[in-house]
């Protein structure tokens, strides 16, 4: 190939810092722009201040630059269509998008959508019904059919905060009650009940150009907010990669019972869909459970999926938008990766912005600072998210990397920082049984 790409990145988090970092290496790259990307990614691209979910500014900005790729990395713009606007679009419809088109991105859009399409193909999940306010009595019968714990799960996007999952029937009818009341706003008008599966989870991600797939390195993330996974669910506090459970005979379960099912799924409902799948996985007893979809790489698990893939990411993406990816293959680097979350006192409640941020002298070797919500304000770095940085590493095994990641960690200095200090600690028992 002797034209080099020009490649327009959505997004603005840890994920798309890690991201840029890994595609800024390709030696098929022309130039990256990160919309609106954040003081990291700039380090990898440039940084331009159009918001994702303007899909009008978004394909005039690809015109403008002759942009070759458009990479989405969070869910909202597929769900609201952005794959479609393209498409429909004799400008831009040229571009190819990584990512969803409106009706695949339904996957992750609708809870409801998801398990039907894993019932319709005979793919292992818990089982589950669907309700609205309206059926709340029907609602209360059906948690009385199951076990506690309960879990409920708003139909739509909430920011990966919309699952609760309580130890009493009291409960799940407060919560459910609640859920109805707009707790999330339209995402919890439709609620999924379903049976709480008892297990250690995982994800797995696959690129796919709807025929051939990939599997990218897995990775187990940790979602609540304390030490000892107490406390309320964030959008993620840390990720390890590859994961110890995760060997050749449980990964052969989850390519032949879920990836395969999923993607000839895909293909006989006529789903196209070129992008990444993020699978969130249960392992109960040795055997794999889909718990969800989603439609584009998990956040903060590509900060610890991106840092083990050798070989050319861009290369990849290319063949996935050209419908060749039975050609590709990706290289894994054997060692462990792990991730440490760095955020705003307060998260997942409410926190404040705008502090300021001293960032560490030195970085150790093989590791990785990615932004997730920093900011640049009077020349200065502040914080502008809940999840300020991803520490990330790579080691030979898990102490080695976490020694690193938390390294990163205690040098980052800002008013009311916080950090998890147990991220692995499970999966190190795990691999010393």
């Amino acid at each position: 190939m002797d034209k080099k790409l020009n490649v327009l990145l959505l997004g603005s988090g840890g994920r798309e810092h890690a991201l840029a970092w890994k595609i800024s290496q390709s030696p098929l790259l022309e130039k990256l722009f990160i919309a609106p990307g954040n003081p990291g990614t700039g380090y990898h691209g440039q940084n331009v201040a159009i918001n994702p979910l303007n899909f009008d500014e978004v394909k005039g900005f690809c015109v403008q630059s002759a942009i070759d790729m458009v990479i989405v990395g969070p869910e909202e713009p597929l769900v609201q269509g952005i794959h479609d606007s393209f498409l429909s679009d004799s400008n831009v419809k040229h571009i190819p998008v990584i990512g969803p088109q409106k009706l695949g991105a339904m996957l992750e859009g609708s809870k409801d959508f998801a398990k039907e399409f894993m019932f319709r193909h005979g793919i292992p999940t818990a089982q589950y019904k669907t309700f609205t306010a309206e059926k709340f009595n029907q609602a209360k019968d059906f948690l009385k059919t199951l076990n506690p714990p309960y879990v409920l799960k708003a139909d739509g996007l909430a920011a990966g905060k919309g699952v609760v999952i309580v130890p009493s029937y009291d409960e799940a009818c407060a919560n459910l009650q609640e859920f109805f009341a707009g707790k999330f706003g339209a995402a919890s008008q439709k609620v999924v009940i379903e049976e709480f599966l008892s297990g250690i989870e995982l994800s797995v991600f696959v690129l796919t150009d709807g025929h051939s797939y990939i599997i990218l390195p897995e990775a187990k993330d940790y979602k609540r907010i304390g030490d000892g996974d107490t406390g309320p669910n964030t959008g993620g506090m840390g990720a390890v990669s590859p994961v110890p459970f995760a060997n050749q005979d449980f990964m052969k379960k989850v390519e032949e019972r879920i990836v395969k099912p999923t993607i000839n799924g895909l293909r006989n409902d006529a789903i196209p869909y070129k992008g990444f799948i993020f699978i969130g996985l249960m392992n109960v007893n040795g055997d794999p459970y889909v718990i969800e979809y989603n439609v584009r790489m998990g956040d903060p698990e590509t900060e610890v999926v991106m840092p083990r893939i050798k070989s050319d990411l861009l290369a990849a993406l290319l063949a996935c938008s050209q419908n060749r990816l039975s050609e590709a293959s990706i290289e894994v680097d054997s060692q462990t990766a792990t991730t440490v979350i760095v955020v705003s006192g307060g998260y997942p409640n409410s926190y404040e912005k705008g502090k300021e941020i001293a960032t560490p002298a030195s970085i150790p070797y093989n590791a990785i600072l990615f932004h997730a919500g920093t900011s640049i304000s009077n020349g200065k770095l502040v914080t502008a998210g809940g999840r300020v940085f991803a520490c990330s590493a790579l080691g030979n095994g898990i102490d080695q990397a976490l020694e690193k990641s938390y390294t990163l960690a205690k040098a980052i200095k800002f008013d009311k920082l916080y950090y998890r200090n147990d991220i692995g600690n499970d999966l190190k028992k795990l691999q010393n049984q």
